[in-house]
Parts: C-alpha cells; sequence; structure tokens
C-alpha cells in the first residue's frame, strides 16, 4: 500500500503534491480511522464546555475582576525573578514532557502507514510536530494568563500588563521547543539546555536587581526567550531526521496503551507504563555472607536502583518538607488560618506525597504481598514492617530534613509556643501523607460500581466518581490538610490526622481483600 496508490484511487491528493499535501492528506484518511467523532459525541462535548463556561469560567472571572488578586506582583523589577523562575520551570517541565510524552508521538496504525509510503520520515513527522507546536505554544501562555489574572493583580496596571503579556508569549515558545527538544535530542542535550536556562535566568534576575530601574528586565526576558525559542526551534526540527524510527513506534504504542488504560479508568495502569525499570545493584541485596541485608538496606539498594526515580524524589522531599514547614509555621496556634500560609502547607503536603511514592518499589511490592497473602499463608505480620520500613524512614528524613533548612531561613516565622505546635503539626500532617499514599498505592482494579450513571440536572456526573477514585491520595491530602486547618489547637490537629491516616490505612487494606473478620489478629501476628 503506497500513498500515491490510495490517494489517486480515492481522489484525495495527486501523486504530484507536494510533501506538506500529501502528509495532511494521509493524516486526515487515517488519522482517526474507526473512532470518527459523530455528531452526537460533538454536541455532548460542546453541552459540557457550555456547563463548565456558564456555572465556573463566568463567575471566577467576575470574581476576580471585581475583587483585589491574591498576590500583588508590584513592580516590573519584582516581578522580574518570578517570571525568570516561571519560565525556567516550564522549560524543564517541557523537556521531561518531551522524553515521555513528545510531539512526535503518533498513533501506532498512522505511523505504520507513514513509514509504508515513499514520504521521508522528516516530511511526515516535521508536518506534524509544527502543527502541535503552534498548538502547544498557543495554550501555553493562554494558561499563563488566565492564571495570573485569576491570581495576581498583573494586569491591573498596563505598566505590568503589556510585559507580562510579552513573557508569557516567550514562556509559551519556549516550552514548545523545549517539548520538541525534549525528545529528539539525547540525555546530555536536555541537561546542557536545562543548565543554560538556568545560568540565563539567574543573569538575568541579577540584572535587574542590579539596574537602578528594573522596568527594562521584562522586555529583557522576553527579549531572550522570544531569541531562544527561534534558534532551539531550527536545531530541533533538524534533528527530526535523526530520530530512530524504531524507537518512536514503541513509544506510540506504549503511548496508545497508556490512552486506553487512561479513558478505561485505570489511570494508575497508565503511569505504571513510564516507570523506569530498575537496573544494576542487584548483588548489593545480599550480603557476603549469602543473607539478605537489612530493611532499610534492601528499601535504599532498590531506590538507588532507580537513580532518576530517586533522584527527584529527594528534591520533592526536600522543597516539600521546605513548603509543609513554613506553612505548619505560619499556621500554627492560629486556628482557620487564611492566605499565603495554608496554601504553602497544602502545596508542601501535595509535593511530599508525590515524593513519597518514588523512593523505592516496596510499595508496589507491599499490595502485591497483601493481594496474595492467602496463597503465602497467614503468618504475614511483618510484611508491613519489612515493606514500610524503608519509604517511612526516607520520607521522614528528606520531608524533617527540608524543614528544618527552611526554619534556618529569614522568612521562616518566629513566636513564643510555635516551635512545638509546628513539630506536631508536621508530624501530623507526614502521617496523613503516608496514610493517603498507603491508600493510593493499594488501588487495584476500577470498581464496577463507580461506571453506574448519577443523573443530576446537569448531566451525568458519574464521571465525578471516577475522578476522585484516580486521585484519591491527593484528594485526601488535600482535604486533610484544610481540615487540620480548621482545628483550633496543635496537638487537637495531629490527633485528628494519625486517625484522617488510621482510615487511610484501613481502607487500604480492605482495598487488597481483606475482611475485617480477623485482621486485627493477624496484624498481630509476627
Amino acid at each position: 500500500m503506497t500513498a500515491t496508490a490510495g490517494m489517486t484511487a480515492r481522489g484525495v491528493a495527486a501523486p504530484e503534491s507536494d510533501a506538506r499535501g500529501r502528509v495532511h492528506a494521509v493524516r486526515q484518511r487515517y488519522a482517526r480511522r474507526g473512532g470518527r467523532a459523530t455528531v452526537r459525541g460533538r454536541a455532548y462535548t460542546a453541552y459540557l464546555v457550555a456547563l463548565f463556561t456558564v456555572f465556573y469560567l463566568v463567575p471566577v472571572f467576575h470574581a476576580a475582576s471585581t475583587s483585589p488578586g491574591f498576590v500583588s506582583v508590584g513592580s516590573a523589577a519584582r516581578a522580574t525573578p518570578v517570571a525568570c523562575a516561571i519560565a525556567v520551570a516550564v522549560c524543564w517541565s517541557a523537556q521531561l514532557v518531551g522524553r515521555l510524552w513528545g510531539p512526535l508521538v503518533l498513533q501506532p496504525f498512522l505511523l505504520h502507514v507513514f513509514m509504508s509510503t515513499d514520504i521521508s520520515p522528516t516530511y511526515y513527522l516535521g508536518t506534524i510536530a509544527r502543527r502541535r507546536l503552534a498548538y502547544a505554544g498557543a495554550v501555553t501562555p493562554l494558561t499563563a494568563c488566565t492564571a495570573a489574572y485569576l491570581t495576581t493583580d498583573l494586569f491591573d496596571h498596563l505598566d505590568t500588563a503589556l510585559p507580562g503579556l510579552a513573557v508569557a508569549a516567550g514562556v509559551g515558545a519556549v516550552a514548545a521547543v523545549g517539548w520538541l527538544w525534549g525528545q529528539v535530542r539525547s540525555v546530555p542535550g536536555n541537561l546542557v539546555l536545562a543548565a543554560a536556562a538556568g545560568v540565563v535566568a539567574l543573569a538575568i534576575t541579577v540584572l535587574s536587581r542590579l539596574a537602578p530601574d528594573g522596568g527594562g528586565a521584562p522586555w529583557l526576558l522576553a527579549g531572550v526567550l522570544a531569541t531562544t525559542a527561534v534558534a532551539l526551534g531550527r536545531a530541533a526540527f533538524r534533528s527530526i531526521r535523526t530520530v530512530e524510527l524504531t524507537r518512536l513506534a514503541r513509544e506510540s504504542a506504549r503511548a496508545s496503551q497508556a490512552q486506553a488504560y487512561a479513558w478505561t479508568g485505570t489511570l494508575h495502569h497508565a503511569l505504571d507504563l513510564y516507570r523506569p525499570e530498575p537496573r544494576g545493584l542487584t548483588s548489593a541485596l545480599i550480603r557476603p555472607d549469602g543473607r539478605l541485608r537489612g530493611y532499610l538496606a534492601q528499601g535504599a539498594v532498590r531506590a538507588l536502583r532507580a537513580p532518576g526515580r530517586a533522584s527527584a524524589a529527594v528534591l520533592f522531599l526536600l522543597a516539600g518538607g521546605a513548603a509543609l514547614t513554613l506553612g505548619a509555621a505560619g499556621a500554627a496556634g492560629v486556628a482557620g488560618a487564611a492566605g499565603a500560609a495554608v496554601w504553602l502547607w497544602v502545596a508542601g503536603s501535595v509535593c511530599v506525597y508525590l515524593g513519597s511514592g518514588w523512593v523505592g518499589e516496596t510499595w508496589r511490592g507491599l499490595r502485591d504481598e497483601l493481594t496474595l497473602a492467602p496463597l503465602l499463608g497467614e503468618w504475614w505480620g511483618g510484611t508491613l514492617t519489612r515493606a514500610l520500613a524503608w519509604p517511612v524512614v526516607a520520607v521522614t528524613a528528606g520531608a524533617g530534613l527540608g524543614g528544618g533548612l527552611a526554619l534556618l531561613t529569614p522568612w521562616a516565622p518566629h513566636g513564643a509556643g510555635r516551635p512545638v505546635n509546628t513539630l506536631l503539626l508536621v508530624a501530623g500532617s507526614l502521617t496523613l501523607v503516608l496514610g493517603a499514599r498507603f491508600l493510593r498505592e493499594m488501588k487495584l482494579q476500577l470498581p464496577l460500581e463507580l461506571l453506574l450513571p448519577i443523573i443530576t440536572p446537569l448531566g451525568d456526573l458519574s464521571g465525578l466518581r471516577v475522578v476522585a477514585w484516580q486521585f484519591d491520595g491527593v484528594i485526601a491530602v488535600a482535604v486533610g490538610i484544610a481540615v487540620l486547618n480548621a482545628v483550633p489547637s496543635a496537638p487537637g490537629a495531629t490527633a485528628l490526622a494519625i486517625g484522617l491516616a488510621a482510615c487511610c490505612v484501613w481502607a487500604g487494606l480492605r482495598r487488597t481483600g481483606w475482611a475485617h473478620r480477623g485482621l486485627l489478629s493477624r496484624l498481630r501476628r509476627a
């Protein structure tokens, strides 16, 4: 099957058409083969968009336009360091997303069709990449401007609004190019770009501080972003011809399988497809005399077998521990505290929650052991100790180290009686995070009853239950911290956090199939 014969027979495009027209014709014909959208499906999508706009976007934008901004930007000089940090974070995130799911990832059937034709891979991959990068370059500034409008006063003044729009456009361009760069370039090339982005952002931040009037710093940042996007874009598109098609086929097949898992309600299975394979250090699990090492040593070795995940876990634990501690210190002794302290508390707890899942593979091993426990006998009381020793110690040590370093900074709040309250709140938060992580990791298949319809005047809301089931760990952490903030005393909040964590552990054990009868007796056995 060739593109020329097929398109001539159908009259889609003439054989003499240029490569871009042929690629467009093939994609329009085969991209959604067997899954074309129906009129009813488009109408339902439009209905959902209209509901979301009327009941959410309009009230939110009206409230943002009639109330002062949550965060005051101030002058352009003060906003430049924050803009530099956001630009660097977006660039790094785009590179990481490109390594996992880049713009060249196609549907396996469509990629096979293109690979079976006489069209050069540079033409069909480049054409599709340009279209996707244009979408990403348009969506990113729109999202950034919307978030800035809702949370800051950036667009309240003309002297900050115009530079803000220019910086947002530059960030969108860099994000789109970084997305492609992360996929087509090797790991060393991505590390060079990440380091260069950090150095340039730091230099612009220093210049904005040294200049007598830093009003031109945002325009300088926007110009640097635009120049960088043009230079990187040319280099990235030239690198498309070096992409290995067999590797791209594997990535496309994995992405298609992950998309199928995500659409059918098993998001954790989709994420498992992108879990790095542990490598090396197998012999380090065994002592020279042939015995296995201790629980902590086993967990540390297994974590080091996936260095990328371990590095991400360390960063998230340190940053999350610092933010959690600062937020808890700001809210210590103040019932119902609002503002930046509570948001910092929630954000830090979520970061610690994310890092707790990347410290090793013991969570998955524990789930498998609990699921298969009847086959292994009743004497499984030591399973929890063996599997949870390393995650608990690693999360506590990492978050504690980050919190201790945060308390040494000049931004840490100080006051009489607060250190003890802060320590209690941090301990309770870590307990809640570990309980929520246990609840999430014990998740098995999607319960069928969650798919039953919930008919309301706003439509079928059964999808909300599926979303809540997918992100139950994050929801438990966020809601739990909000409840802890409402408790008037730190000891009471800590006791409540322990109770919530116990509920999460109990629900996690029930997910593995253990009935409540005899569960406590099994736990007592060693």
